[in-house]
């Protein structure tokens, strides 16, 4: 029998040694496996958060690799040409990898498997990424879900098999491709000084991200669901970073919930139905890719949503708009990298509905700044918000991030952790703000809180005046 040759396992948004099906199958197979980072089109493409948190975990994993006596080999360009070109220096007979579900990746990966089949190549996708695959999810008359409660109903009694044990060993090839530097590719450049503040909050690592999970299901699972959205406690798991690096698996997370809620914590299905809210994040985008970049109901293509970044949407980038709730939101995403889920409900609520501004604004905005970027929660949360999405809050359903304040910060704790005007005696996190955001912008400690770019009332009157016009407009047509 021929020999097929070495396996190029294609690494993306998947590094870890523990259930990897792609992975398990390349060291079960008895072939020689090369794994593979590509700087590709899609990696070009990132924000500065994603990109430079994205360069820490492949360097991570790579010394993961290491430690079991395999390598991660580095190369930059167009995916299609950096396979073949590893295909024909390796003499391997195929490539394999986990799925991707968003439309970038989708486009990139079919034509990199159409063109390797061509060429004779054994090209091979995996699951890996989700809990279920979004085909296999659908309703009783065979479409897909498009309300997230009746699809929690179809998959919360679902099997999604357990985590394979971590692979411990990979067979070498007899001679290793030449490897570019991580270094030279500088990932983190577009994050500039922001890089050193935002590192002393990441979590990096397969390692750190099963400690992280062991550390939320001894210590907070049970009160989940009661104090998750109080912004100032660290009432939540956090692990949306490493779940969009893949170093933890979404399978394994499951399985741990669910023996969290055997032995009774109260906070365990709850924290189970956040885990499936990604997973239908994911159906949407592989049924209806269009969600991310445009009004998934198109009958909101004719609001009067405004599309210019001017000087009140720099100020809403800033931390800036002299809404205490809605600055610390901004604030805590320049400096940790991060931002609390109720946080992100109201900053982006304030954008849509009182400045009425364009949701794909604040989208593009965090898609520069989060380290837990993922294109379809991303796209799905904005759209949840700003009413032109799936299963998404009423439109007249508007923060007041005042009310939000007393109800989730009434002490004020996370506020005054990171706005240094609105602290007596600013802490670290606040003053870091200022080290981390662009010089261009001017702002240092000691400036004073600034007046409201709209009043509450001014501006939810004038959001309810535009819906009630939409309305009007639709009648008339």
């Amino acid at each position: 029998m021929t020999d097929p040759g070495p396996i190029l396992l294609w690494l993306r948004r998947d590094f870890r040694l523990q259930d990897h099906p792609a992975l398990a199958a390349a060291a079960a197979s008895g072939r020689p496996v090369i794994p593979v980072f590509i700087h590709d089109e899609v990696v070009e493409s990132l924000g500065a958060a994603p990109k430079w948190r994205l360069g820490l975990a492949v360097e991570s994993f790579a010394g993961r690799l290491a430690g079991i006596g395999s390598r991660l080999i580095l190369r930059r360009g167009r995916a299609l040409e950096v396979l073949r070109a590893l295909l024909a220096e390796t003499g391997a007979g195929a490539v394999w990898w986990t799925r991707g579900y968003d439309p970038e990746a989708v486009a990139r990966d079919t034509g990199v498997k159409s063109a390797l089949k061509q060429d004779g190549i054994e090209a091979r996708s995996f699951a890996g990424r989700l809990l279920f695959e979004p085909w296999d999810v659908a309703t009783q008359a065979g479409g897909f879900f498009r309300v997230y409660s009746p699809f929690w109903r179809a998959v919360k009694d679902r099997d999604p098999g357990d985590p394979s044990p971590a692979v411990t060993v990979l067979r070498a090839p007899d001679v290793w491709p030449v490897s570019e530097q991580l270094a030279d590719w500088r990932m983190g450049a577009a994050m500039n000084r922001g890089a050193a503040v935002v590192a002393h909050h990441v979590c990096v690592g397969e390692a750190s991200a099963q400690g992280r999970l062991r550390a939320f299901l001894d210590d907070r699972i049970g009160a989940y669901r009661a104090r998750r959205d109080f912004p100032a406690e660290p009432a939540t798991s956090k692990l949306s970073e490493n779940l969009t690096y893949g170093e933890i698996s979404p399978r394994t997370i499951w399985h741990a919930a669910l023996r969290a809620r055997h032995e009774g914590a109260q906070g365990a299905e709850h924290f189970l139905k956040e885990l499936v809210w990604r997973e239908f994040a994911y159906h949407l985008v592989w049924h209806t890719p269009q969600i991310t970049h445009s009004n998934w109901r198109p009958e909101w293509d004719a609001f009067p949503w405004s599309e210019s970044e001017d000087d009140a949407v720099l100020r809403w980038k800033q931390g800036r708009t002299g809404i205490a709730l809605v600055d610390a939101a901004m604030r805590e995403m320049y400096v940790t990298g991060h931002m609390h889920n109720r946080a992100r409900m109201i900053a982006a609520s304030w954008l849509t509905k009182h400045m009425l501004k364009h949701w794909r604004i604040g989208q593009r905005w965090f898609a520069e700044c989060l380290i837990d970027w993922d294109p379809a929660a991303n796209a799905m949360g904005w759209q949840w918000v700003a009413g032109s999405g799936p299963d998404a809050a009423p439109y007249f359903r508007i923060f007041n991030p005042d009310t939000q304040l007393e109800k989730f910060d009434a002490g004020r704790e996370y506020v005054t952790r990171f706005v240094a005007e609105r602290a007596t005696r600013p802490g670290a996190e606040a003053l870091a703000f200022f080290a981390a955001c662009p010089r261009s912008w001017g702002l240092a400690p000691g400036m004073g809180v600034p007046a409201p770019l709209v009043g509450l009332a001014a501006g939810r009157a004038r959001a309810l005046a535009a819906y009630e016009a939409r309305g009007s407009a639709r009648s008339a047509e």
